[in-house]
């Protein structure tokens, strides 16, 4: 089975080691330490106007872990297929986190993408939550950071929350674009450097424009008319004769349009000095149109998966900015986005509009990349939001610090998640 050359035994069965001691020895002791995984739990738990979606991973050494994994258009979607993972993950190691991913992914190629990712997302970051607590460590030490003490963050769905739910969250209606300014003078106060907003109707009540979601005839063209322009115009106009011109703005149009009336919302936004203008499509070569008609920056990415998905938007170079969303990627697939991108010479914002536990998973991907351009966060929220973790994150001055603590840097409060189930 070997053959001696000098001090050394290099081996010539093919099955076999190569030097000594040989990896059977290895093996076993690495089987005997193994951590098993003993039970997945999930939780679809009341957002006010949407769900979170929550799952829990323990090992029969005693240590859990929590991932999420929200969609609020597909939960139980997301929760049925983490049960059709279940059985690949049962009595696996957890630590082991790229194989799981691997026997998860092969379990789903057949429909990649969509839900089966979330599944997979959300099982990946209990996994990786495991790891990081075994070893005594953040996720961000685990993946070998700090890049940074602390993420700047802006303040998500300013006035889309008030708009939908204000008596819920508390506060003021927005009845008229003084409110809209009273907003803007608010987020200033309360040490925000930056704001995301959508297409917002003040009124009684208000509303919030969605054309690329809601259903019924007309309602699939993509086009924009006069008036809706004219409104983007004042919105975007009062909110910036509100933040003064050193606080960032974001539009975000989500699936409202196609690139004509992108192309005219992007122009007629050069005069406001916009961060980002924020567009989901499927069409890399749209998406660069778009970019190359207008000087303000765009942004895209959080409805894609996995670097499969981000390269050819790389390689047409379709966006300024690019957005990764942890709870629809997961931690490891995430981390591979972001260095991609980074090859590219592009930044990357975490997409966060979910509850804290998110928070804490996006803050530890901008702990562990170089090219971070700033983190989502929704500030306006139902009053239990806190409540579901063990600590909530904390945001000082419009940062929010990176978590040291081990895993996330928070836990799930089991016993909160179950006052509020969605539907129950």
């Amino acid at each position: 089975l070997f053959q001696r050359q000098g001090k050394n035994r290099v081996q010539i069965a093919p099955h076999l080691t190569y030097g000594w001691p040989p990896w059977p020895t290895s093996t076993t002791k690495r089987h005997e330490a193994s951590m098993k995984i003993t039970n997945i739990e999930t939780y679809v738990v009341d957002a006010g106007w949407r769900p979170w979606t929550f799952v829990k991973v323990e090992t029969d050494e005693g240590v859990t872990g929590f991932g999420e994994c929200s969609d609020n258009r597909s939960p139980y979607g997301v929760v049925g297929t983490i049960k059709d993972l279940t059985p690949v993950l049962m009595g696996k190691d957890p630590r082991a986190f790229e194989m799981r991913y691997w026997d998860m992914f092969r379990a789903t190629r057949q429909s990649p993408g969509g839900i089966a990712a979330k599944a997979i997302a959300g099982l990946d970051c209990a996994l990786i939550d495991i790891k990081a607590k075994a070893m005594g460590v953040s996720v961000t030490e685990l993946f070998g950071g700090p890049t940074r003490e602390r993420v700047r963050v802006y303040w998500s769905h300013c006035g889309t929350s008030r708009a939908r739910a204000a008596d819920l969250i508390g506060v003021p209606q927005l009845r008229t674009m003084e409110d809209i300014s009273n907003l803007g003078h608010e987020v200033v106060q309360r040490g925000f450097t930056a704001l995301k907003t959508n297409i917002v109707m003040p009124g009684d009540p208000a509303s919030v424009y969605g054309g690329g979601f809601i259903a019924g005839e007309g309602t699939t063209d993509g086009a924009i008319s006069t008036p809706v322009l004219r409104h983007i115009e004042t919105l975007i106009g009062t909110f910036r004769d509100a933040v003064g011109p050193d606080v960032d703005i974001n539009l975000d149009l989500n699936f409202h349009f196609k690139p004509e009336a992108c192309i005219r919302i992007a122009k007629m936004l050069e005069q406001f000095n916009m961060l980002w203008l924020e567009i989901d499509m499927y069409s890399p070569e749209a998406l660069r149109q778009i970019k190359e008609s207008t000087n303000t920056k765009i942004c895209t990415g959080e409805n894609l998966y996995c670097m499969r998905d981000y390269l050819p938007y790389f390689q047409e170079r379709s966006a300024d900015i690019f957005m990764i969303d942890v709870p629809w990627n997961g931690f490891s697939q995430s981390k591979k986005v972001g260095d991609l991108a980074e090859v590219f010479e592009l930044n990357v914002a975490p997409h966060n509009y979910y509850s804290h536990l998110s928070s804490y998973m996006s803050a530890s991907l901008c702990g562990v990349l170089p090219n971070v351009r700033i983190m989502e966060i929704d500030i306006d929220d139902v009053p239990w939001k806190d409540d579901l973790v063990t600590d909530p994150p904390e945001i000082i001055d419009g940062y929010m610090t990176i978590p040291k603590r081990p895993g996330w840097g928070a836990d799930l409060n089991e016993k909160e998640l179950v006052k509020h189930l969605w539907n129950a």
